[in-house]
């Protein structure tokens, strides 16, 4: 399955407690291995810094789930399970028939 995963930084304290919380952040990062069972098709930052994107595929949710735990502190995350647009349409086919059968 197809996720698109969203976050965005936290933003709390003062400068300085954001500024060592970034720099913890890139730390607990460096020691990340993605996980053998994700495959990251995207992984990409927002220009203002403020967050990013990935859109991943894996038919582990736990391992996602896994992920987003360990970067919690740092970043709210949203992850949306998403078709290839191709796949979408016929299931918007396969409902309008559905409804259209129905007299």
């Amino acid at each position: 399955m197809k996720y698109v995963v969203s976050w965005t930084f936290r933003s709390f304290g003062s400068v300085a407690e954001q500024e060592a919380a970034e720099t913890r952040l890139l730390k607990v990062y460096s020691k990340w291995t993605p996980p053998a069972s994700v495959t990251y098709h995207q992984f990409l930052g927002r220009i203002d810094g403020s967050g990013g994107y990935q859109v991943v595929e894996t038919d582990s949710p736990a391992d996602l789930a896994e992920t987003t735990a360990k970067f919690a502190p740092f970043a709210d995350f949203q992850i949306e399970p998403v078709l290839d647009v191709v796949d979408a349409v016929g299931a918007a086919q396969a409902g309008i028939e559905f409804r259209e059968s129905i007299t």
